[in-house]
């Protein structure tokens, strides 16, 4: 399962309502272990113990072999705890001899929730633990997409006892937000771009951006991106990747290191909950038509050439910014000829749901960008987004929807 599909799943379970936190840790927690596609085959939540310094057994199920109810883990025997407040999740050795007497010889453990100072160090609020029959680097990837999501939720469910009192500063919120939007349509050279993004809420997650880049304008930076979750927080996270990747384009630092440096931002900024997805790309004045361009972790955009119907899919070429601090990132190209189209979006526009619970789907996406590429980007970007609208109308899942259309005219 795929990071924004994974975090996408965990969303929608922990979204449910709960009369608390621990009922929806427990209930995610349980439906975890049941899925097929992430070989997680057990798990259990602890809980932090200030008065103590402890991490207290909260909830434990799955083919694990159960653990005294009332068991606790003093931090002082895992100094690999201090870890997981700079990395989210942590591998290593059980040393613990009841727990090895149960079968437990590795452990992988991620932060949850707030973090609470102890001693002069800080610690999550919860543990989660998952087990599994390969505990390696691609389980720590996929547990520090789930606290992500989780923690998300936690803080989500604690704002929502608060909402009444926000809504001036809502207001307030939405309008910055919209005077830190580019224009909808831009022309450079060759190209004509077209953007619009639509809110799940009052504000949303979502950003797009066109950046002239030297002092001749000679590159044109195109981003859009997803940060993760919705509202208040999800803007704030959007808003400063969006301005930093403005002061970054200033200095025109290369696309890779300029990913890296995205990524160690957003995970010194946002560790305890959020992430985002973003694609970046540069068009330059250069008449091959080449565009460099990185994808962390984003939909893959549909290219397609004007006397063709065949799509081509931009992959990632790394993560998503965020959770993996150190994490790698490599660029990729392709070539513009007259005609030809290039569509970024975000996964509100492919997952929005119909009545049915269907998915609008990246199958009937192409299918709608194969039949309007001869149009100009504003035809094809509103063509899309009122296909989108029309087909989830009722639906009972919405997030926020961003659609680019970048098509070299001559």
């Amino acid at each position: 399962m795929d990071q924004r599909r994974l975090y996408k799943t965990i969303e929608n379970l922990a979204s449910q309502k709960f009369e608390t936190e621990k009922d929806m840790l427990e209930f995610v927690l349980q439906q975890i272990v049941e899925m097929e596609n992430i070989e997680i085959t057990g798990g259990r939540i602890w809980q932090f113990d200030p008065a103590s310094g402890d991490y207290l057994l909260l909830f434990q199920t799955g083919n694990v072999e159960k653990i005294n109810p009332d068991f606790r883990v003093k931090i002082k025997d895992y100094p690999i705890f201090d870890l997981v407040t700079k990395e989210r999740t942590v591998l290593g050795n059980e040393t613990n001899q009841v727990l090895r007497k149960k079968g437990i010889m590795r452990f992988s453990a991620s932060g949850v929730g707030s973090r609470i100072k102890y001693n002069g160090k800080l610690y999550y609020e919860y543990m989660l633990a998952l087990n599994s029959e390969n505990i390696n680097e691609d389980l720590r990837l996929r547990l520090s997409i789930i606290a992500t999501a989780l923690t998300s939720q936690i803080k989500q469910m604690r704002y929502s006892r608060r909402a009444s009192s926000l809504r001036a500063d809502l207001d307030k919120a939405r309008e910055v937000q919209k005077s830190i939007l580019p224009e909808h349509e831009y022309t450079f050279h060759d190209y004509v771009i077209f953007g619009i993004s639509d809110p799940a809420e009052i504000v949303g997650g979502d950003l797009f951006d066109y950046i002239e880049i030297g002092s001749e304008g000679d590159y044109l930076a195109i981003a859009v991106g997803d940060a993760a979750s919705k509202g208040v927080s999800a803007a704030a996270e959007a808003m400063y990747i969006s301005g930093a990747l403005r002061m970054a384009c200033n200095f025109e630092i290369k696309i890779v290191s300029l990913m890296r440096r995205m990524n160690s931002l957003v995970n010194k900024i946002f560790k305890d909950e959020k992430f985002a997805s973003l694609f970046y790309g540069e068009l330059s004045r250069d008449k091959s038509g080449l565009m460099l361009y990185a994808n962390a972790g984003h939909n893959s955009p549909m290219f397609i050439k004007k006397n063709s119907d065949n799509i081509i899919t931009l992959p990632s070429t790394g993560p998503v910014l965020g959770p993996s601090p150190y994490a790698k990132y490599t660029i990729d190209s392709i070539s513009f000829a007259p005609g030809d189209v290039l569509l970024i979006y975000s996964d509100g526009v492919t997952d929005a749901a119909n009545t049915k619970f269907e998915n609008y789907g990246e199958e009937r996406l192409g299918n709608i960008l194969l039949g309007k590429k001869d149009l100009t980007p504003k035809e094809i970007t509103y063509s899309i987004m009122d296909d989108v609208i029309n087909f989830s109308k009722n639906g009972e899942y919405s997030d926020d929807k961003t659609i680019v259309v970048i098509k070299r005219m001559k």
